[in-house]
């Protein structure tokens, strides 16, 4: 029905006949001429009707916004002082000659030239409308770059796109599973794939060698910005590769799509310690953008009368770090308060300050409610590592190392975005030697990856003997403070996995009934083997400036899991409840009403 697409009208179709189709963007009537822009997915272009064909000019008058029409016309320039340099085609437009309205439109329930007025319960119930603005059609024209990109990349270096199940048995990715009722097997549940993990590691297991696929994830957890129930993984293993080399191959492929889509050149990822990075921004995705670091001051405070400070100095598990903000000393009482309730959020208690007027003088030239519990050497001490300057601010953090860290990464994002100190570069990382567990409340450890993560130099012996001080072979790569993917070297010894399985408290019965698959196939001559998985659509959403996920997927779902287009979840059938042996319990409130 076309010859080209609205957008891609340009001055090489001067004189020729073209048809195009598309949707009326805006028609306006100006003495006599009509003029249209039509718009399609690539773009749009102007088409221009007057009376010298009264049927077609007629049937142009009767047109509005959003309907479907074909036009057919002759491309001609525009007069120089109506060239529109804000357009593709805005050195061309066209002429009308003919004209089909393919179907009309009703009035529209939301408003497409301004989103900002629409809420997003209204954009996600008519999706396909909100789908025609521009802004949102070049983010989906942009992820389908993206996985062409990533497609050709793995392809040409060797790796195969292998298809797992989507109905599979649950595995321990950390989030609650969805569940499939099974009808042939009543009682029994598939779980949907929070992951492939399992399955990637078989087929390294199969002699595959080297997989990808870019695949659906679901994960039944609390909502946010960068996180849907069903998200799409571009899922990568290998075997035979050290975690360098896996490292080395997915950093070329993420530097050759910024080069090739954005024209940006990340150069060499640094590396850093997951150690280092808690220590320095309180965070394992450190936003290197942000030049505000957290610094130790535990040792300098360990004497001082104030208990605030003493207490957590003194204490193994304790933290007291400071920030030191380059002018902060212009931020108002009522600022420092709102900072102070800010970290409440992440569990600290409050928010020291001290403004440094004068460096020089020490504790005559500071400023600060806790200035009488410090003596002129801690004081000195404080600035001289600081290197706190006239007119800076020197913010406290005391009380448990999680909850400093946590509280003063937290609010080092926050004063470079308030104070305008973060740049607007690109600054990707990797982040490397993590933790292998992390302790409970209760006590126990749990895996900070997953239980099938490889630890760095040890033995099964050794790792048992001191399982909280073990390292992991794992790499998350983070690009300006979001983690775009994560990965691992794997076990592949039948004995270490049996040691990490005893330290997590799982029996052996429980590990043959959840794993009893893997920890067979691991008998069979396993090849050692790694991997990484990025998130897609958070790496779509960087890539693209947008804000949250949600812009970038084509029918998202809302923070409380539902999809307002299709009005999913709903209350399935009764009779095929009654097939799956299922029956549903009634509300609470709907019981007492009975």
């Amino acid at each position: 029905m076309r010859t080209l697409y609205c957008g891609q009208v340009n001055e090489t179709n001067i004189d020729q006949q073209v048809e195009l189709v598309g949707w009326v963007n805006k028609r306006r009537d100006l003495g006599g001429v009509i003029f249209l822009d039509l718009r399609d997915r690539e773009g749009l272009v102007q088409v221009v009707y007057d009376p010298d064909l009264p049927e077609v000019f007629e049937l142009a008058s009767s047109l509005r916004n959003e309907f479907c029409v074909k036009v057919t016309g002759k491309v001609r320039p525009r007069p120089a002082s109506q060239v529109n340099k804000d357009m593709a085609t805005g050195g061309v437009e066209i002429l009308g000659l003919e004209l089909e309205i393919l179907s009309k439109s009703a009035p529209l329930p939301l408003t497409l030239d301004d989103h900002q007025t629409n809420s997003e319960e209204q954009r996600l119930k008519y999706r396909y409308l909100d789908l025609r603005r521009p802004e949102m059609a070049e983010k989906i024209k942009f992820r389908a770059r993206i996985t062409s990109a990533v497609r050709r990349f793995l392809d040409d270096n060797g790796f195969l796109d292998i298809e797992t199940p989507i109905l599979t048995a649950a595995t321990p990715e950390g989030a609650r599973d969805y569940l499939v009722p099974s009808r042939t097997h009543k009682g029994n549940f598939f779980a949907l794939p929070q992951s492939p993990q399992l399955f990637k590691q078989l087929l390294m297991m199969s002699g595959m060698d080297r997989y990808y696929q870019i695949v659906k994830c679901f994960r039944d957890e609390d909502l946010r910005a960068d996180r849907q129930p069903e998200f799409t993984q571009i899922d990568i293993e290998t075997s035979f590769m050290s975690a360098d080399q896996v490292m080395a191959v997915t950093e070329e492929m993420i530097r050759g799509i910024f080069q090739d889509l954005l024209n940006v050149d990340l150069g060499d990822f640094p590396r850093m310690t997951y150690a280092e990075a808690m220590r320095r921004y309180g965070s394992d995705k450190p936003d290197l953008r942000n030049p505000l670091e957290l610094i130790d001051v535990a040792d300098l405070v360990k004497d001082v009368e104030f208990k605030v400070f003493s207490g957590p100095a003194n204490d193994e598990k304790g933290r007291v770090a400071v920030i030191c903000v380059p002018g902060g000393a212009a931020l108002s009482r009522k600022n420092i308060d709102e900072y102070g309730k800010f970290v409440g959020i992440y569990g600290a208690k409050g928010l020291a300050w001290m403004k440094v007027n004068e460096a020089a003088k020490g504790l005559e030239g500071v400023q600060s409610p806790i200035a009488k519990f410090l003596n002129e050497e801690v004081v000195n001490a404080l600035l001289e590592r600081t290197q706190a300057k006239d007119g800076d601010i020197i913010l406290f953090g005391a009380d448990k190392g999680t909850i400093v860290s946590e509280a003063m990464g937290a609010l080092r994002l926050k004063l470079g975005e308030d104070l305008e100190l973060t740049s607007d570069e690109w600054k990707p990382l990797w982040v490397v030697d993590f933790p292998m567990f992390e302790e409970l409340p209760n006590g126990g450890l749990t895996p900070l990856h997953h239980p099938f993560t490889a630890p760095t130099g040890l033995t099964p012996e050794q790792l048992e003997a001191d399982p909280a001080n073990a390292i992991s072979d794992a790499y998350d790569m983070v690009l300006n403070g979001c983690e775009l993917g994560g990965g691992s070297v794997r076990i592949y010894d039948q004995a270490m996995q049996a040691a990490i399985f005893r330290i997590l408290g799982i029996s052996d019965e429980e590990a043959q009934e959840k794993f009893g698959f893997l920890l067979e196939a691991l008998q069979f001559g396993a090849p050692p083997h790694a991997g990484l998985a990025f998130g897609l659509d958070r790496l779509v959403m960087l890539m693209t400036g947008a804000s949250s996920i949600r812009d970038v997927m084509a029918f998202p779902k809302t923070l409380t899991a539902a999809c307002p287009l299709t009005n999913a979840p709903g209350q399935a059938n009764p009779a095929a409840l009654a097939d799956l042996g299922l029956e549903v319990e009634a509300p609470a409130a709907e019981e007492e009403q009975a």
